[in-house]
């Protein structure tokens, strides 16, 4: 529910640059199906709704979860088409539900141990810069029409970017054995997470050689499976003693 607002309030910011794009042109508010109030009103319900979910579970994680409504609707949204440190900034919120999770997982009255929480967000963090940055290299031509800087260079997808790309993928291989050093789950799922990281570092790679659009969407398309694997792995093998 609160994701659902936060989008909601980026579709509403968004409606007249979501309808010059061709993959979000036929979103509700952008092509009119829903009007700006319609809008506002169901982001109301969500984020009430939401709130109070997730307050019955943590306080805390509903302090977080608001925290996270607040940095994507309005401070990453807005800042999209002033810099590109908008990745930064948005990948701030794209990682709290991790941490929210963690929190909302304690019963009442349990001491919260938040290391868990911040090695999930650490994981999922890092992991958003070759993802986003490999969507934005595939709708560059989109993006760039509608005035949004998304790309660590001004002169769209070059070398830098891939550079970048490269760079966080690799720093996902040392965050990747945090759970297990950490004791949140086992060494099968480390294997695993190293695995998806050095295929990560590897299709970023062959990005950075070939500098075209089919390997930016290796990148994307590998990152979407990398995400599930990495997660389920985790639970799978998460530690219960």
């Amino acid at each position: 529910l609160i994701t659902g607002a936060a989008n909601a309030i980026n579709q509403i910011l968004e409606k007249d640059t979501d309808a010059m794009m061709k993959r979000t042109a036929n979103r509700p508010v952008a092509n009119g199906r829903m009007s700006v109030n319609e809008a506002w009103t169901f982001t109301g319900i969500a984020i009430a709704l939401g709130a109070y979910i997730l307050y019955t579970f943590s306080l805390e994680a509903a302090l977080v979860s608001l925290l996270s409504l607040f940095l994507y609707g309005f401070v990453y949204t807005p800042l999209k088409k002033v810099n590109s440190i908008a990745v930064l900034v948005g990948a701030i919120p794209g990682a709290l539900p991790c941490l929210i999770g963690w929190l909302a997982s304690f019963s009442e009255g349990q001491p919260h141990d938040w290391t868990g929480g911040w090695i999930l967000f650490g994981i999922q963090f890092l992991w958003q810069f070759p993802h986003f940055w490999a969507i934005a290299w595939v709708a560059h031509k989109d993006y760039s029409a509608a005035g949004f800087k998304l790309l660590p260079s001004d002169k769209g997808p070059t070398k830098f970017t891939a550079l970048q790309t490269i760079m966080y993928s690799a720093l996902m291989i040392p965050f990747g054995v945090l759970p297990y050093v950490y004791h949140i789950s086992g060494v099968i799922s480390m294997w695993i997470v190293l695995a998806c990281n050095v295929w990560m570092v590897y299709v970023s790679v062959l990005l950075y050689l070939k500098m075209d659009v089919g390997s930016a969407r290796k990148v994307m398309f590998s990152s979407y499976f990398y995400l599930m694997i990495v997660f389920l792995s985790l639970y799978a093998d998460k530690f219960r003693g």
